[in-house]
Formats: structure tokens, C-alpha cells, sequence
């Protein structure tokens, strides 16, 4: 059994440190005397020409336990190999990362550009928003200062009229009281003629007061000049002269008031084809800023592929650092194994174990019978092939990770997680019977919402029908559904056709009708959800003598379940309330309410 450090040979100065390191291993001829040799001696330690490693503490298999200098020297090749591609693919993706950055700027630019671009075309959109609003209500101010100059203009030539009939009334009676004697005595018949057409005087006069409040002067007038025919006729012509220039005057606002309707004809002409140029612009500047969001969507979209890409080069580039120095450190880690291990250095591992040198053949398998013929190609060296040596390395690992390792925690953490399963399954159990609970009570929410909102829809249609047929004759009104198939997002349309008319637009009735119908959709919802009291300003200021007058009939049959409070100014409607109140100025400027009650 000769000494290993009798068989080393080397340099003379490593010598020493070799049979130091060795000093303690024998060379034995097969595993048993090794056995044999340590169980006598556990201080030594034996080596077999296979390659086995016996010792009182460990144990180490053949040239299986550990690399050889041939699979070194691959690896490092290899090693080399890839950190040269690895070093070229860097070069390229730096590359195409700059490239990537610039364009990236470029883009950066070209969005920053858009969005200005688009806030420039919201601002203009917004100024376009507000000059169409506001001449939408010059246009509305327009249409109403139009409809109250001609009520004004009808209302001041029936008081013309009447003015005309009673200077010529006048005009006769003064006539006729010219000729009359001077001595004679009055008659007391004309007398009381006089007093009954005093009376009738001032009659008139409080019906122009209530009609007509910018003509009070003149309804002053009337009552003055109806006081004085009772008293001489030097009244009666200076009644005349007073009623001439009421007429003039008459006839001069009537004059003001066709030219105020003219101006506000031509002013509501001015401002429809405002309104259309607005729309016009409106629709340009959206059809503008869709394009510029199309443009937009489409370059930022260009630009999140971009940063992909450059996410993309970016991980390229770093998973080859990375694997550039795991190759790196694996290569010194393969040096320092073998100075560690075997003592010997790279360059000397190449040498004697390099590609270039045979690979001896490997030992048999178990129950594997080798041939006794040394020139048998089983017995001799092979020449180094890569795929094979690789083909031996995987079948060696899966022969060592058969043997697969025991891990003591295993129970341990399978009760934790079996723990944790348990208590994960329970809380989506309660998850689900919670969302089943939610579901049920919003489907319940739902339904009870479409059941209320159905009913008050066709209560409400069926009374719209019935008084928009009273509210107009002949006509037709009903309520329609824009999405009957969904009641909770469904949208009421309301459909109006006057007598006479084939319209059904609001859009298209006149100001009157379209008030009316309104008043009447408020009226159906009142009689399908009768409340104790309501309350009505002015919603009949644009109806006329007839319309009003039907509108009267259907407050009084709301007026015997309900009270209403109506603001007006139509003597109509305050003919049939209950109590009047009113508020007036008083000479000190202060207001004061005056309330009578009429039953």
C-alpha cells in the first residue's frame, strides 16, 4: 500500500506543500481493502484507483463526485462563448436603446405638442359654448319682448278705439249743448243721462286700469273728464280738447309700439342667423377636436409601444449583465475549485484534461457485463463530444435527484396551509352568501322602483291624455316612452298635435302651446299624485281669453281637493279665488300687502 505522497511528482516547489496536503492518504487496490484499511486505522485515509475516497469521516465516490478537467475546460469555453455574444448583444441594445431614447423624445415632444394642442381647441370649443348660450338667451329675451309688444301695440289700439268712439260721443253732446239756451233750464232726465254716462265713464276707466297698466294717466284722464259732464259744458270742451290729445298721444305710442315689434322682428332675425353660424362653428371646432383626439389616441398609443420596446431592450440588456457575470463568477469559481480540490491549476487542467485529450471509458452500470477484450471499443478512450459528455451529465443528475431529500417541516406546513385553506374557503363562502344576499336586495330595490315609477307613468299618461284634450279641443297629447324595454333608464317624450295642426314637436309649437301643454303635463301629474296644496306663478301669462278660461275650469275642480296658490296678473283668474293679496308702494316708498277676501 504505497503512500500517495510517493506517487506525486512536480515542480520542486510545490512538492512540499503536495505531500503535506497528501501526507496522510494511501493508494489501495479496491474499496474493500480501503474499507478494511480505515476500520483498522481511521486516521488514514484511503484512495482507489477508481477514484473512490475513504476516510474515518467521509466518503467521496469516483470521478463522478466531482467534475473533471475536461468538463472545466468546457465550461469555460462555453463560458467565453456566451460572454462574447453576450458582450456583442450589449453593444446592439445599448445602440438600440439610444436609438429608443431619441425617438422616445421625439414622441415625448409630439404629445406634449397635441395636448397643447387640444387644450387650445377645448378653450376655443368652451368659447364657442358660451357665445351660443348667451345668444340663445338674447334670442329668448328677443322672442318674449317681441310677444309682449304686440299684446302692448293690440291692447293700445283697442283703447284707441275706444278713445275715438268717446270723443265723438263727446264731441256730440258738447255740440248739442252749445245750441241749447242759456236761460233755459236743464233737464233733469239729461241730468241723470249724464250721471248714468258718468258712471259708464268710470266703469271704462277701471277696465282700462286692470288691462292696461302702463295707460293709467289716461284712465285718469277718462275719469276726470266723465266727473266734469255732470257739472257745465265748459267741462264737456275741455273734456274734448283733453280726449284729442289723448289720441294724438294714443296714436303716437301706437306708432312707437309697431316700430319697438319691428326692431325686435328684425333683432330675432339677427339672432336666428347668429345661432345658426354658432352651430355651424360649434360643429366644425367638435369635428376639429375629434380629429385632434383621434391624432392623439393614435401617437399615444405609438408612444406605450415605444416604451415596450425600450422595457423590453432595457430587461434584454440587464438579464445579459447579469449573465455575463454569473458566467464570470462561475468560471472563478470553477479556478478556485480546482486549486482548492485538486491543487492543480487551469492551465494544467486544460492540458491534461482539455477537449483535445481522450475521455476514458466510463464504468460499467449495474448488472452492465463488460467486455474482457482491452481493444474492445467499450474499454478504450473516446475522443471528447460535447453532446455526449452533456448526455452522461443528465443522466448523472437524474440518478442523484432520485434520491430526492427529506424535509422535516413537510407536516409542519402542510397543517399551516391545510389551516389557512380552511379559513380562505370559509371567508368565500360568506363572500358569496353576502353577494348573493346584495344582489337579492338590489334586484328587490329595482324592482320595487320600476314597479313605482310604472304606475306613476301610466297614471300620469292617462291624465296628460284627458287634459290635454280639454286644454285643447280636437288635439292630441300623449307620454312616450324612449326605452320602454328598461323602465329604470328610460327617458318620457311628450307628444302634442294641436287641432289643426300635424305637428308633435314641442319645438315646433308657439309659445302659447307650448306653455299649455306644459301647464297640462303639470296638471296630469297633479291629478295622478294629488298633493295637499300647490303653487303656480304666471303659467298663464301666454294664454289667451279662451285657453285661459279652460285652464280656470281645471283649477277650480284641483281647487276642491287641494288649495292653490296662484301668482297672476290676469282679472280672470282673480275673479274666481277665494282671497286676494297684493303688495303696493306707497308715496314714502315702503310696501305694504293689502289682502281681501272675496267669498
Amino acid at each position: 500500500m504505497p503512500a500517495v505522497a510517493d506517487l506525486v511528482r512536480g515542480p520542486a516547489a510545490l512538492l512540499g506543500a503536495v505531500r503535506r496536503l497528501v501526507q496522510d492518504m494511501v493508494v489501495v487496490g479496491t474499496l474493500e481493502d480501503a474499507e478494511e484499511l480505515v476500520a483498522a486505522h481511521p486516521g488514514i485515509t484511503a484512495v482507489t484507483g477508481e477514484g473512490d475516497v475513504l476516510s474515518g469521516h467521509f466518503a467521496q465516490g469516483g470521478s463522478a463526485g466531482a467534475p473533471s478537467l475536461l468538463e472545466v475546460q468546457a465550461s469555460v469555453d462555453e463560458a467565453a462563448a456566451e460572454l462574447a455574444d453576450l458582450a456583442v448583444r450589449c453593444e446592439e441594445l445599448a445602440e438600440a436603446q439610444r436609438l429608443a431614447g431619441e425617438r422616445r423624445t421625439e414622441r415625448t415632444a409630439l404629445v406634449e405638442e397635441l395636448g397643447e394642442r387640444r387644450r387650445a381647441a377645448e378653450r376655443e370649443k368652451s368659447g364657442f359654448a358660451q357665445q351660443l348660450g348667451r345668444l340663445a338667451g338674447q334670442a329668448r329675451g328677443a322672442s318674449g319682448e317681441a310677444e309682449r309688444m304686440s299684446a302692448s301695440a293690440a291692447r293700445a289700439q283697442e283703447a284707441l278705439e275706444r278713445a275715438t268712439e268717446e270723443a265723438e260721443e263727446l264731441a256730440e253732446r258738447l255740440l248739442v249743448a252749445e245750441e241749447a239756451p242759456g236761460e233755459e233750464e236743464p233737464d233733469t232726465s239729461r241730468r241723470d243721462r249724464l250721471a248714468a254716462d258718468g258712471a259708464n265713464a268710470r266703469q271704462t276707466e277701471m277696465e282700462a286700469r286692470l288691462q292696461a297698466r302702463t295707460h293709467e294717466e289716461r284712465v285718469k284722464a277718462l275719469a276726470g273728464r266723465a266727473d266734469s259732464l255732470d257739472r257745465a259744458a265748459r267741462a264737456e270742451r275741455e273734456a274734448r280738447t283733453r280726449a284729442e290729445q289723448r289720441r294724438a298721444r294714443l296714436r303716437y305710442e301706437a306708432e312707437v309700439a309697431s316700430a319697438v315689434a319691428s326692431g325686435a322682428r328684425q333683432l330675432l332675425a339677427h339672432v336666428e342667423v347668429s345661432l345658426v353660424r354658432a352651430d355651424q362653428e360649434r360643429t366644425a371646432a367638435e369635428a376639429a377636436k375629434g380629429e385632434r383626439e383621434r391624432e392623439l389616441a393614435v401617437e399615444r398609443d405609438r408612444g406605450r409601444g415605444l416604451k415596450g420596446e425600450l422595457d423590453k431592450l432595457t430587461d434584454s440588456v440587464h438579464r445579459g449583465e447579469v449573465l455575463g457575470a454569473e458566467k464570470r463568477l462561475r468560471i472563478e469559481q470553477l479556478e478556485t475549485r480546482a486549486l482548492e480540490e485538486l491543487g492543480v491549476e487551469p492551465a494544467g487542467l486544460v492540458s491534461e484534461y482539455g477537449p483535445d485529450q481522450l475521455v476514458p471509458p466510463s464504468p460499467g452500470a449495474e448488472g452492465e457485463e463488460l467486455p474482457e477484450d482491452p481493444e474492445h471499443p467499450r474499454n478504450r478512450p473516446k475522443a471528447y463530444l460535447r453532446a455526449e459528455q452533456e448526455k452522461r451529465l443528465r443522466s448523472a443528475e437524474r440518478a442523484y435527484q432520485q434520491l430526492g431529500k427529506v424535509n422535516p417541516l413537510a407536516l409542519e406546513e402542510f397543517s399551516a396551509l391545510e389551516e389557512r385553506h380552511k379559513f380562505l374557503s370559509e371567508q368565500l363562502e360568506d363572500l358569496k352568501k353576502t353577494r348573493a344576499d346584495l344582489l337579492q336586495v338590489i334586484k328587490e330595490v329595482d324592482e320595487r322602483v320600476e314597479q313605482v315609477f310604472t304606475e306613476a307613468y301610466r297614471d300620469t299618461a292617462r291624465e296628460f291624455e284627458g287634459v290635454f284634450s280639454r286644454l285643447f279641443p280636437g288635439g292630441e297629447g300623449r307620454l312616450v316612452l324612449t326605452d320602454p324595454a328598461n323602465m329604470l333608464a328610460t327617458g318620457v317624450d311628450v307628444e302634442a298635435r294641436p287641432p289643426g295642426k300635424k305637428v308633435k314637436r314641442l319645438s315646433l309649437l308657439s309659445g302659447g302651446e307650448r306653455s299649455l301643454t306644459a301647464v297640462a303635463l303639470l296638471v296630469a301629474i297633479f291629478k295622478a299624485r294629488p298633493s295637499p296644496f300647490y303653487v303656480m306663478d304666471e303659467v298663464e301669462a301666454a294664454l289667451d281669453d279662451t285657453n285661459l278660461q279652460r285652464l280656470i275650469r281645471i283649477m277650480a275642480e284641483l281647487q276642491e281637493s287641494s288649495q292653490l296658490i296662484v301668482i297672476t296678473h290676469q282679472k280672470r283668474t282673480m275673479e274666481v279665488a277665494d282671497a286676494l293679496y297684493g303688495v303696493s308702494m306707497q308715496g314714502d316708498g315702503v310696501s305694504k300687502v293689502i289682502s281681501q277676501r272675496l267669498r
